[in-house]
């Protein structure tokens, strides 16, 4: 993967958008489809980016790499899109599938039945492809929401209060999302890796 480090320094002057889809559009849809898990969305926000940064060209102060401030462009983007979700299917969430996957948890948020014990310890999993592969797989299967909400708080390591911020909802309305992204994870997890043989395994 082409290093970052090879656009710094660049001076505004220096900036080339008519490459910047070659250059840099692998690694913004890989950051995109990443934190929304479905293409069309992902290609979309990479468009509004390189369309956002040609505007803005003229505020790249050169400080840091092209790259970085596209992907710095990017994440806005990224979450405008996650907040757009959010409000819409706010408005039509299914309170009965709701009530069934927080029914799974106590008043403290903590399971009434945890989940069974891995076999082996997860950072040791984590360190192994077909496992990654599984993760992957299951968490392209969250819905936008719950998948950008999660990546916020897992990946990038934001706390509640910004999350809740950026995305414009209610700290309860986060906990929701985490919540049914770990439960669905969780589910997704056991069916396709924890309870197959290892030789049915990706």
């Amino acid at each position: 993967m082409e290093s970052l480090d090879r656009d710094r320094g660049r001076e505004p002057s220096e900036l080339d958008p008519l490459n910047w889809l070659d250059r840099h559009g692998d690694a913004l849809f890989r950051y995109a489809v990443g934190r929304l898990g479905d293409a069309a969305a992902a290609e979309d926000v990479v468009q509004e980016t390189l369309l956002a940064a040609f505007e803005a060209r003229e505020s790249f102060t050169g400080g840091s790499s092209e790259r970085t401030w596209l992907t710095a462009i990017l994440k806005h983007k990224v979450v405008d899109r996650i907040r757009r979700v959010v409000r819409d299917r706010a408005r039509g969430l299914g309170d009965s599938q709701l009530d069934q996957e927080l029914s799974e948890f106590d008043e403290a948020g903590f399971w009434h039945k945890g989940p069974r014990r891995w076999r082996r310890d997860p950072i040791e999993r984590m360190e192994q492809r077909e496992f990654r592969d599984a993760l992957r797989k299951c968490l392209s299967g969250l819905p936008s929401p719950m998948l950008g909400a999660f990546c916020m708080r897992e990946l990038d390591r934001l706390d509640s209060e910004e999350i809740c911020k950026l995305l414009d909802i209610s700290p309860t309305n986060l906990w929701t999302l985490l919540h049914r992204a770990r439960t669905r994870l969780r589910h997704c997890l056991e069916k396709n890796w924890f309870d197959r043989k290892p030789e049915d395994r990706p």
